[in-house]
């Protein structure tokens, strides 16, 4: 498969549930741009958002500070990301208590990428959970959570097959998660054959596909061959000479993303979770594109109606 099938049913936006991951700022002007996605994107009403963490607690206030605005402020519903990398039991713990008395019921459980990056070596921490069935099972001691955990369509980089890829999902599974996000990919095929393979192992979750809007291409490519993630021929071609042209590359972004999700939606799929990277104008234009209105747009159309 080269392409994506394109849908044009009208009624496709009601079959369709998003949600946007987020990640914490870092600076004062990247949290005024994180707060002006939130407020883009809040009329669209997604599922949840996610806000991630970073290894070891390395952005623990700054996550717990961006979800405890997200509950105070917005109508959203947030879910805290946790990790175990690099962390004794006790302060993961610690920190899922926290975030339990702020209010939060959705979490998004992840082993979490070793300090050093992607693809250096893994090693749990002597006194901490090994892995993400571990963190799962840690966070459903303390509460009835939702929980979201990871999937990988093209296997984990660490896998070395896809039986053990997706006996580690089984495991989370056993453990309590309620879906699997799976990291983002090109090539829908992939992801229908890895759903195939979870369900002929007995796992019946959602598996829930993550999509990466593509903001840089020459970036994606770069992060994706460390992450194990093929970018298609076809793909590349489609952003070939658009380095210097941001504004043509966008709008090859946002239809190559939209041409994905209605071709998911085409086989069977109803729920997205949308990497965002703290920016709105792509998801914004994306769901747009599939049939996803904000409320605010609603009230202005019957009101331009009315007159």
């Amino acid at each position: 498969m080269n392409q994506f099938r394109f849908s044009r049913r009208p009624d496709i936006g009601d079959k369709i549930r998003v949600s946007f991951e987020f990640f914490p700022p870092k600076s004062d002007e990247m949290e005024a741009r994180l707060w002006d996605t939130v407020t883009r994107l809040e009329p669209l009403k997604p599922k949840f958002v996610s806000v991630t963490y970073g290894a070891g607690g390395s952005t623990r206030e700054r996550t717990a500070r961006t979800v405890k605005r997200i509950l105070n402020e917005t109508a959203l519903t947030p879910a805290a990301h946790m990790t175990c990398v690099n962390a004794a039991r006790h302060e993961v713990d610690e920190v899922i208590q926290e975030f339990a008395e702020m209010g939060v019921t959705r979490f998004v459980a992840l082993r979490g990428d070793p300090a050093e990056g992607v693809g250096a070596a893994y090693r749990p921490h002597p006194d901490g959970y090994a892995n993400g069935a571990e963190l799962v099972g840690a966070l459903k001691g303390v509460g009835d959570f939702d929980i979201s955990v990871s999937a990988y369509p093209e296997k984990h980089p660490e896998s070395p097959d896809f039986a053990t890829d997706i006996d580690m999902l089984k495991r989370k599974v056993d453990n309590g998660a309620t879906r699997a996000i799976t990291q983002f990919f090109f090539d829908n095929d992939l992801y229908e054959r890895y759903v195939e393979r979870a369900r002929r192992a007995g796992i019946y979750i959602p598996i829930v596909p993550g999509i990466l809007p593509v903001h840089n291409f020459t970036q994606v490519a770069n992060f994706s061959s460390r992450a194990g993630a093929l970018v298609p021929a076809w793909l590349a071609e489609r952003f070939d000479g658009l380095q210097k042209d941001p504004q043509t590359h966008a709008l090859v972004a946002s239809a190559v993303a939209a041409e994905q999700v209605l071709d998911l939606v085409e086989r069977g799929v109803g729920d997205f979770h949308f990497y965002t990277m703290n920016r709105a104008d792509l998801v914004f234009a994306i769901c747009h594109m599939i049939g996803i209105r904000s409320h605010g747009a609603e009230a202005e159309a019957a009101g331009s109606a009315a007159a």
